[in-house]
């Protein structure tokens, strides 16, 4: 049985966002970073069109990648296909990584901001969003990594952005799973984090049974980005605890 790692990414980006992650772990353990259906080289593949079919995908990702049994690690939207995923395909999960993400569902104040977002999308294209994206890097982002986030925002479809967009409105609310939850857990969040921020990230460090709560100083949103290395010794950590990497 061969066991290893998934990445799920965040929005409105691709599998690319992992890149520090998949250098520094591909030569230990087998890793797969798929990119979600409508984003990087699935785009032809269709949009996402809800948080299980993201989950489903990744599953059969595993499995082309020889991959039995994971540690699942999802970002901000990642972690909403994690849960999907822990929910789907439990058998599969050696442990969970949810980053600068949270357990539950939009209000219907939020729910409204990503129907808007999506309209606008599908009217205007993605040009819009690439000039002045969310908040995903802290107000001291150097500008060379917002260069590249835009460059990854800018080469998504803007239809693929819309639907999941909506897909993530629709989501459920996966609090009531997190007591249920019995892998080792890592939950990350980071100060300088203002799209989820670490009030609404932490709570899970309490409700997850046996989870370990860590926060990354001053990195934005997209934590594994802007402190890879500080990220990648989290993850290195985590996954001598579950047993996939040796101490």
């Amino acid at each position: 049985m061969t066991d290893g790692l998934l990445f799920l990414h965040a929005f409105p980006l691709d599998a690319s966002m992992w890149s520090p992650q998949m250098t520094a772990f591909e030569r230990d353990v087998v890793v797969a970073a798929p990119n979600l259906p409508g984003f990087g080289d699935m785009s032809p593949a269709g949009p996402l069109t809800s948080m299980d079919e993201g989950a489903d995908v990744a599953a059969e990702e595993l499995t082309a990648a020889g991959i039995d049994r994971a540690v699942v690690c999802g970002l901000s939207m990642g972690g909403y296909v994690a849960f999907s995923f822990w929910r789907r395909h439990r058998e599969r999960v050696l442990g969970l990584v949810l980053a600068n993400t949270r357990s539950g569902a939009d209000d219907d104040a939020g729910k409204e901001r990503r129907r808007t977002l999506a309209a606008r999308l599908r009217e205007q294209g993605n040009g819009f969003l690439v000039e002045n994206p969310p908040p995903l890097l802290s107000a001291s982002a150097p500008d060379e990594l917002w260069a590249r986030v835009k460059d990854v925002i800018g080469a998504q479809p803007a239809g693929s952005i819309a639907a999941a967009s909506l897909a993530m409105a629709e989501r459920g609310d996966s609090t009531g799973d997190l007591s249920g939850i019995d892998v080792p857990t890592l939950v990350i969040t980071s100060t300088g984090d203002t799209l989820i921020p670490p009030e609404a990230t932490k709570p899970m460090g309490s409700q997850i049974p046996g989870a370990r709560l860590e926060v990354i100083e001053e990195a934005g949103h997209l934590s594994s980005l802007e402190a890879p290395d500080e990220f990648n010794r989290l993850l290195r950590e985590h996954l001598v605890r579950c047993g996939v990497l040796s101490a």
